[in-house]
């Protein structure tokens, strides 16, 4: 990813999901749509969400396929990515479903790599672009990030029940429209620096065009949807956000690129402080930070007024870290700044120290 391009004529690419759907009431086709894979299917489904929705799901697959149902744990580390793996083939499961949030549809995604099957996503919130994404984070189990994982293909389907989403709290689609608002602003800097993007090639037009979308639709709507989700209603903002967080956002991310907001909230991650905020609030500040690194005052403070106007962090003290002490914000920058990190995509060099003045400006 960190190799750029040189002269014009190079190769560029984008990638997707197999398909989108989208709509209230959608989780109803589950059973169908996994039925067109075979005639035996795994469920790994969210712990958050398990007691609430394995009803609805034992429901959707009434009709067939066959199906078992497996509790996610919490994390997607190579313990579990290696135990749904090994449960889907003593099932005899021909395609995996993860349903529920990001660490749930990545352990899914890795695991279905693993073992050779086709993927189904089906996300409860709309709190991150993971769920159209060929990536997958895995995470130690202390919560710390150890790698991400670049996935051969994108997920076979993508299965977004509007009505379940408008039901979880808004707090998770505030996240999502943080984890939105750095899919421009890094995949513009991979534009300008010639940065590969998760293809390992720069991307083609189309997909800084649909970052740029992203962006303006999370501006245009974030904060109405945010209303409807408060009164459990997948309104028309809430429809064109979710539209926005996971399927813009995942490709715009995933074909235009990743820089200084992501390589910032993994080094947020190695703070025990922010281990209880979700991945979304983590990057909102980590765009703020990059548009420090970039110097442009007049966008920072009117993403700053944005994060505000959507329940975004826009300090560090939002996030948890309530001292921020050099000590605190060298570690940050140090797994920020790492050999071969995406941080390093930007277009111009940064250095730890620079990071470290960018995040003491969020104080």
């Amino acid at each position: 990813m960190l190799v750029k391009a040189d002269g014009a004529n190079v190769v560029r690419g984008a990638r997707f999901p197999g398909r989108y759907i989208q709509g209230p009431g959608v989780i109803a086709r589950l059973g169908a749509e996994a039925k067109a894979f075979g005639e035996r299917a795994i469920v790994l489904l969210d712990n958050g969400v398990f007691d609430l929705l394995k009803a609805d799901v034992e429901a959707a697959f009434a009709e067939g396929p066959a199906v078992e149902i497996v509790r996610h744990g919490g994390e997607c580390s190579q313990g579990a990515i290696a135990a749904l793996g090994a449960a889907a083939q003593a099932a005899g499961a021909s395609v995996i479903v993860g349903a529920g949030g990001g660490k749930a549809l990545d352990t899914a995604k890795a695991a279905a790599r693993d073992a050779a099957l086709p993927v189904i996503v089906f996300p409860t919130i709309a709190a991150s672009d993971a769920p159209c994404s060929a990536l997958a984070v895995v995470y130690n189990e202390d919560g710390t990030v150890a790698y991400d994982t670049f996935l051969p293909r994108n997920p076979d389907l993508v299965l977004v029940d509007t009505a379940l989403i408008a039901r979880a709290p808004a707090r998770f689609l505030a996240a999502g429209i943080g984890d939105a608002l750095a899919t421009w602003y890094e995949a513009e800097s991979c534009r300008r620096s010639g940065a590969f993007n998760c293809m390992r090639m720069p991307g083609v037009p189309l997909a800084y065009e649909v970052a740029r979308f992203c962006r303006d639709t999370i501006f245009a709507f974030g904060a109405e949807a945010l209303a409807e989700c408060d009164a459990g209603a997948a309104g028309p903002a809430l429809e064109r956000v979710v539209e926005a967080n996971i399927l813009l956002s995942g490709i715009g991310f995933e074909s235009g690129g990743v820089a200084a907001a992501h390589a910032i909230h993994h080094g947020l991650c190695e703070l025990d402080d922010v281990h209880h905020h979700l991945h979304g609030e983590k990057v909102a500040i980590g765009v703020l930070a990059g548009l420090k690194l970039h110097g442009l005052e007049d966008e920072f403070e009117r993403v700053r007024a944005f994060c505000r106007s959507v329940r975004l962090p826009a300090r560090l003290a939002d996030i948890g870290i309530a001292e921020a002490t050099p000590e605190k914000l060298a570690v940050v920058a140090g797994r920020a700044c790492r050999a071969g990190e995406i941080i390093h995509n930007e277009p111009m060099p940064v250095r730890e120290d620079m990071v470290v003045r960018a995040l003491a400006a969020l104080v």
